[in-house]
Parts: structure tokens; C-alpha cells; sequence
């Protein structure tokens, strides 16, 4: 992640900014059309009749303040709910449950923090991006100052372990024993993995197989962990699929096994929950930027495929309304290419893996397979609350294409830096920082 603080009268991004680095008995909608595909296929998804889509400028923010995120049924807004087989509501509620009781749970939190710090390495650097800084400069010495949020130094080099650590902590109190989980680039198959052989849980990884060749690194780590890895070859073999085959484990195995979902996506309380335990990223950010400037950061920028790293950095600073909060997508070959994964961008609303959400669908409610460069970001859905956020104008979302991708990577290690992401997120997020500059 990074942050960054100063403002010029000359530049666009006139505020300091954060990256990060490393988805009632009555429905609120109508349903225009309902699909059901064979099992080994697809996923069962509707499509809702689209709204008049208005310009971001367009939009005029309310107060956040009083905002449910989400409300007691698991809905921001018109967004989040429960879309599952009734085998799963009992394991949903159970999971709802236990989070609202170890909220208040000092032992469980005490543990939670305890293991943050010793084994995840928490807290993590804001680290002024000098060099990055200085490229931006103008001529008259004005400029953002950019600040990066240093989750890529936690223990297995991602964010994902701060969500992993809690749903295994709450796994071992729901008494289940088994642990299942997706991935896409391989980071959070890592964390689940990890800390399934610190708390000794049988953990079984799905990933597609596309993804296992490309990010073969990440497969060999699972493996040395002990985690069986699940190679899945329908749809495009890439997350959505991958998660699509935890889901069907978790109905077949549900009274053993905890499903540790590794975005802000999915059934209630699913995006709660992710986004609660990485809650702790936007803390520490909003904490280190007092000490080290006295004030808040402008602006926080962070990719998004799912959400989770986002959600992580804004939740703190969402009823902050003098905060910019920038989401970059993942625009493949371009927006009009059809080739991409800029869901915001160019989603339309419909119900996947559990929840209502934008997704990249067509006229018959079946998925439009995404595509990026990079591994995990090519999702065809968003978290709900990111939804949410874009509808009521909170949240600003971009996107950049695979090739503004690598040019941004091509500036970002020509500049002296030390750091080097495992996620292609961080590529997006510098070359989104330029062209907000330059505008």
C-alpha cells in the first residue's frame, strides 16, 4: 500500500494519498432473469434490471455517518444479502454469531492481536517514497508527497494473512477442524496455508489451473505447508472458478469445515468479516500519518479485484469525508476490447458467489470471463461494499490497462526502490498515481 501527503496548487492530486499493495424474506430488487447452468460449469446467477448509470461526477455524496455497512440482514444498500443453498444458512448464522460475540471477546481479541504482532509482523512501515516523490515533483517544488503502506512485509508477503490468522482463530472456536480456501495469484492460498500448519487444521487450497502454472512458486510454498492443493480446469481455470469449487465443498462438508473466503465477497457476513480483519491496515495508517505529518492522508488509492486490501485501507476512513478514496481496476486489453476485469467500470448488477454486486455478465445473466495480466485480479465480480461505495459516490474507481500496467512497473524499478510486490496490484496503482498527476 501507499500513502502519500503535501499538496501543490499545480497538481491534480492535490491531496496526500495511500496505496495498498499486496467479492428479510422480501427482495429488494426484481429479477429480470434467472439462469441455472450444470454444476461443473458455471455458478447459479441472476441478473437484476439495470439502473440509469449516472457519471461519477455527477453524484452527490450523503453523510456517511449514519450508514449501516451493511445492515442486519448483510446488505450496503441494495448490495451484499445471502444467495445461498439452504444447506449453508445454518453455517452462515453460526459464523455471524460467533463474529458479533468475539467482538466483545477479550481473550479471543488479546490472542488475535498477540499473534498479529509476534508472528504476522504487525504493524507495518508507512514509508515515504522519496524517489517516487521527487519524479512527481513540479517545477515550482510542489507536488504530492506518496507514502507506501508496507503490507508486502507481512509474513508470507501479502495482506491476506491478517484475514487468514482471524478465520482460523474463529474456525478453532466453532470447533471445525477441516479448512477449505480459493486463490488466484496464490497469496492468499499462502496465508491459509500458513496458518493452518501453525494451529494444525487439515487445509485443502483450490486454485485454478491456469493460475498453477503462472504463479507455480505460490503452488510449491501450499505444498511445503501441507496444504492439498485442488487444480480447477472448468470456466477459464482461474479464481471465480476456483471459488466456485470451495463453495461446492463447503455444501457437501459443512458441519466440519470452515471456509476461509479470501475477499470482501461472497454471502453475509463473508464481506464483513474480511474487511473487519483487515480493518487493521487503515488503523495503523490513520495512526502512523498523525505521527508522521500531524493530519490525515488526502487521498488513498488501492487495486481492486476483489476488495479486500482496499476495504482494509478505507473502512477506517470512510465517514472521513475530506479523504479521497480511489479504487483501481484491472482493465486488461482496454474497456472496449471485452477482454478485461474492470467490473465498476463496466458491470452491470447481479447475484454471484452469495451476493449481489456488480459483475461482468451479458445479456443472459452468464459470466463474461475477465482477463489481467495479473493473477487475482481477474475476478468478473467486486465486494459488495465496493458497490455500495461507487453508487453513493464515497469511492472513486479507475482502471488501467495491462499495458499501463507494466509501464508503470518499468517506472516503479527504474526509481531505486528496494520493495518488490508479488502482486501485479501494485503495478496499476503506480501507473494510475501518474496519470492523476498528469491530468
Amino acid at each position: 500500500m501507499a500513502v502519500a501527503t503535501g499538496s501543490s496548487s499545480c497538481c491534480k492530486l492535490a491531496k496526500p494519498c495511500a496505496f495498498t499493495t499486496s467479492n428479510s424474506s422480501q427482495s429488494p430488487f426484481k429479477l429480470k432473469k434467472f439462469t441455472a447452468s450444470p454444476a461443473k460449469s458455471t455458478s447459479i446467477r441472476c441478473t437484476i434490471a439495470r439502473d440509469p448509470v449516472v457519471p461519477m461526477e455527477a453524484k452527490k455524496e450523503s453523510d456517511p455517518a449514519p450508514w449501516q455497512r451493511p445492515d442486519v440482514f448483510g446488505r450496503f444498500g441494495r448490495f451484499g444479502g445471502k444467495f445461498v443453498p439452504e444447506t449453508l444458512m445454518y453455517a452462515l448464522s453460526e459464523l455471524e454469531s460467533a463474529l458479533h460475540k468475539l467482538a466483545d471477546d477479550r481473550d479471543f481479541q488479546e490472542e488475535l492481536s498477540g499473534i498479529l504482532r509476534d508472528y504476522v509482523g504487525r504493524e507495518t512501515p508507512l514509508y515515504f517514497a522519496e524517489r517516487l516523490t521527487e519524479h512527481y515533483r513540479r517545477p515550482n517544488g510542489g507536488g504530492p508527497h506518496i507514502y507506501l503502506k508496507r503490507e508486502d512485509l507481512n509474513h508470507t508477503g501479502a495482506h491476506k494473512i491478517n484475514n487468514a490468522v482471524g478465520q482460523a482463530l474463529l474456525a478453532k472456536r466453532l470447533g471445525k477442524t477441516r479448512i477449505i480456501a480459493e486463490t488466484g495469484a496464490g497469496q492468499h492460498g499462502v496465508a491459509t496455508a500458513t496458518v493452518c500448519a501453525r494451529f494444525g487444521l487439515q487445509c485443502i487450497v483450490y486454485m485454478g489451473a491456469q493460475d498453477m502454472e503462472r504463479q507455480a512458486l505460490n503452488v510449491f510454498r501450499m505444498r511445503l505447508l501441507g496444504a492439498e492443493v485442488r487444480a480447477v480446469h472448468s470456466g477459464t481455470a482461474t479464481l471465480k472458478d476456483a471459488t466456485s469449487e470451495a463453495i461446492r465443498d463447503w455444501v457437501t462438508n459443512v458441519e466440519t469445515t470452515h471456509y476461509i473466503l479470501g475477499s470482501v465477497a461472497g454471502p453475509h457476513p463473508y464481506p464483513m468479516m474480511v474487511r473487519d480483519f483487515h480493518a487493521v491496515i487503515g488503523k495503523e495508517t490513520r495512526r502512523q500519518a498523525l505521527e508522521k505529518w500531524g493530519g490525515k492522508p488526502d487521498v488513498l488509492i488501492a487495486c481492486v479485484g476483489g476488495g479486500s486490501n482496499a476495504m482494509g485501507l478505507f473502512h477506517e476512513f470512510v465517514n472521513d469525508k475530506d479523504v479521497r478514496l480511489i479504487g483501481v481496476e484491472a482493465a486488461g486489453f482496454g474497456l472496449d476490447s471485452g477482454k478485461h476485469a474492470a467490473t465498476l467500470s463496466k458491470g452491470e448488477v447481479g447475484v454471484l458467489h452469495g451476493a449481489l454486486s456488480y459483475l461482468l455478465q451479458n445479456e443472459d445473466g452468464q459470466i463474461i470471463e475477465p482477463h489481467s495480466i495479473s493473477a487475482g485480479l481477474d475476478y468478473p465480480g467486486v465486494g459488495p461494499e465496493h458497490s455500495f461505495l461507487k453508487d453513493e459516490g464515497r469511492a472513486e474507481y479507475y482502471n488501467v490497462t495491462d499495458d499501463e500496467a507494466l509501464e508503470g512497473m518499468k517506472l516503479y524499478l527504474i526509481l531505486p526502490f528496494k520493495l518488490l510486490s508479488r502482486h501485479g496490484g501494485l503495478w496499476l496503482l503506480v501507473n494510475c498515481l501518474h496519470k492523476l498527476i498528469v491530468r
